[in-house]
């Protein structure tokens, strides 16, 4: 086994197998990564889990439309640190039984996390990236009111829209590789991280309605901690050419100039798989040993390179 990996959980993997995201879904999913992932532990590996959130976020945003003539809604920002919290919870439980249930005495730590993001990304400008549900005219001017932007999308209704900026540095990647370092399991970066930007002249920190793509941030986050493997954890087994027709194929082992090739190419979907070949490809790129995506089940063998598709320089 590699000496230390950093295992990035999909939100949409952390789900009921049709994307309802009830509690109970949650925790399920959860309890069956925490198993894969405890199974790493048990070989002698330093793990750090991070996850996405969009499904959690999207149920909060809900509530923030509901509730949004009785009480203001919530910043993006504070729902990202919320869904930190929430499934971090799970991730301790999850992961502290699955550890238990092998005899291993490993501590397990979640830290909310924050990633600085530049503030004249141009993403702040022209906010493309779409969450939540849709809404007919009158309930999103409702939130328009708050401040948000809202784009009609035609016949489906109103959407909201918010800035996706490039992360550029994880902030308390520090806390987690001290926290490693000293044998603990490690949860951070959850959703990409809270997007946080810096005030001019002072360097203050402000939190941002923005979305940090969570696989970027694992990439930074690895880095960091001096990983040697990154493993990205969707719903499926590997990623795959002609992707939903009869002539789909699934890669093995590619080197990332392949696999960009491909992505130029159109291969890949911009809002699914897109990201996340582009954070395999970057990892190696930077000197990671391999990256794999490959299902929650097949954390463990994804590890030593026998699951999924395998990235390497």
């Amino acid at each position: 086994m590699d000496g230390r990996v950093v295992v990035a959980l999909g939100g949409n993997a952390m789900t009921a197998p049709d994307g309802r995201a009830r509690p109970e879904d949650q925790l399920a999913a959860v309890t069956r990564a925490a198993g894969p992932i405890a199974a790493v532990v048990a070989a002698g590996t330093s793990v750090l889990v991070t996850h996405g959130n969009g499904p959690q976020v999207g149920n909060l945003l809900v509530k923030n439309e509901i509730a949004a003539s009785v009480v203001p809604p919530v910043p993006l920002d504070w729902c990202g640190a919320q869904t930190q919290g929430t499934i971090g919870l799970l991730l301790l439980d999850a992961l502290d039984a699955a550890l238990a249930a092998r005899s291993l005495a490993v501590p397990v730590a979640a830290l909310v996390t924050r990633t600085l993001v530049d503030a004249t990304d141009p993403g702040f400008a022209a906010p493309t990236k779409p969450i939540g549900r849709y809404l007919p005219r009158d309930q999103a001017e409702l939130m328009i009111g708050h401040g948000q932007v809202w784009r009609d999308t035609g016949r489906r209704g109103w959407r909201r829209v918010v800035a996706s900026p490039e992360p550029l540095e994880v902030l308390d990647a520090p806390a987690a590789a001290v926290l490693l370092d000293a044998g603990y399991l490690v949860v951070a970066g959850g959703g990409g991280g809270v997007p946080v930007v810096r005030e001019p002249g002072t360097g203050a920190l402000r939190g941002v309605p923005a979305v940090v793509d969570k696989d970027l941030t694992a990439v930074l986050l690895a880095r960091a901690v001096r990983a040697g493997v990154l493993v990205i954890a969707t719903d499926v087994p590997a990623v795959a050419l002609d992707w939903g027709t009869p002539s789909a194929r699934a890669l093995a082992a590619v080197d990332a100039a392949t696999l960009r090739g491909y992505a130029r190419a159109g291969a890949f979907a911009a809002g699914s798989m897109g990201p996340k070949v582009e954070a395999a490809c970057r990892f190696v790129e930077g000197g990671g040993r391999r990256a794999v995506i490959t299902s929650l089940d097949r954390i463990a063998d994804a590890v030593t390179g026998t699951a999924g598709t395998v990235v390497t320089r």
